[in-house]
């Protein structure tokens, strides 16, 4: 998402872009599918309107422990729902249009030497540049590359989303917690349903297979033996990523710009990965911009300045939804959280906001 909004806004730019990428466009990806309606005036400004392409219009959030307590609120900005399948496709159609030049091809290696790229793929081909964007995700072979710091450390998660059929209202978004993990549930422009979820990956192998996994530990929670048992799966069948980590990320590594789930992943239960990946690919680009018209002389300026508005703009959140995350593991602590909710229901919208930001400004 970050490497397809930023190549979008550079080339629209005029800038030279090339996008590499693994995967042809479009395909699904393990993802949540609701973006904040933070986004909205910058992706306008670029051309892009969700809501063009059926996005659901989300402003009703449902959250419950797993011991089926729930609370429900209005969200302060309200959202959209759209699935990578489709938002990924229509941005890279307009980025092509705009000159980005998309390879399909997978990255072994980047060097960097005397202001130079040389990104090599294992096609066997070399392409240089001045500038990079790391947007490759999660996780990567060049993560481990790159020996960053984060990939020495556990990543005890496994993420698993597939889209089903049945029905799920429209204008809701639900964030279900079970033991060891939480679950989202949408709608998407499809009228299928998102069902995407993290998982403690110790508490998932004691079982034989995911549909075991589901009805023995997710199902517990009432609101998602409903979805489950009343729900019938459209994919072949589930899709999966595994050793995903939260650990804390560098921004800026090897002189590369990281955007998106590379430079930093927020807890799903604070619900907010894809806004955060957009946000990141304005201020990435608009620092390069920055850096391409001479306002920013060098290209130690260059880093310092997008690191430092990274930090400014993410910092907090990340910190915000570790905590929150950490809390609703706490079992009865979780359940005691909900009543306490319930009772004091504006708190909950003030928690929302912690994880998310103001409406961003459009694209100049």
């Amino acid at each position: 998402m970050g490497g397809l909004v930023s190549a979008l806004h550079l080339s629209r730019k005029g800038m030279d872009v090339r996008l590499i990428e693994k995967h042809a466009y479009p395909r699904h990806k393990v993802c949540g599918e609701y973006i904040s309606n933070e986004v909205l005036p910058y992706l306008k400004s670029l051309g892009f309107d969700p809501f063009d392409f059926g996005a659901k219009d989300i402003t009703d959030f449902t959250l419950s422990t797993p011991g089926s307590r729930s609370v429900s609120a209005k969200l302060p900005l309200g959202g959209f729902s759209i699935s990578r399948y489709c938002i990924d496709g229509e941005l890279a159609k307009m980025a092509e249009s705009y000159g980005t030049k998309i390879i399909q091809a997978t990255v072994r290696d980047i060097t960097f030497d005397r202001g130079v790229f040389q990104v090599s793929t294992i096609q066997h081909k070399n392409y240089e540049a001045d500038l990079v964007i790391g947007a490759f995700g999660k996780r990567s072979n060049l993560d481990v590359k790159m020996q960053r710091k984060f990939i020495q450390r556990p990543s005890p998660y496994l993420g698993v989303k597939a889209h089903y059929k049945g029905e799920f209202p429209t204008e809701a978004v639900g964030l279900h917690n079970f033991e060891g993990g939480y679950c989202g549930v949408s709608k998407v422009e499809d009228e299928s349903i998102n069902i995407c979820y993290i998982a403690d990956y110790t508490s998932f192998k004691k079982y034989k297979n995911i549909d075991d996994f589901q009805q023995n530990v997710l199902c517990k929670n009432t609101y998602l033996k409903e979805v489950f048992n009343n729900m019938e799966l459209i994919f072949d069948k589930p899709l999966t990523i595994s050793q995903v980590s939260f650990a804390s990320k560098d921004p800026v590594e090897d002189h590369i710009l990281m955007c998106g789930d590379s430079a930093g992943m927020i807890h799903p239960l604070a619900g907010n990965g894809m806004s955060m990946a957009i946000r990141a690919a304005q201020m990435v680009s608009e620092t390069i911009l920055k850096f391409t018209n001479g306002e920013i002389s060098n290209r130690q300026d260059l880093e310092y300045t997008y690191k430092k508005k990274w930090n400014a703009e993410f910092a907090a959140r990340l910190i915000s939804g570790h905590i929150i995350a950490k809390l609703f593991r706490l079992g009865y602590l979780s359940e005691l959280i909900m009543m306490v909710l319930k009772i004091f229901p504006f708190i909950l919208p003030l928690v929302i906001k912690k994880t998310h930001g103001k409406p961003m400004k459009p694209s100049v």
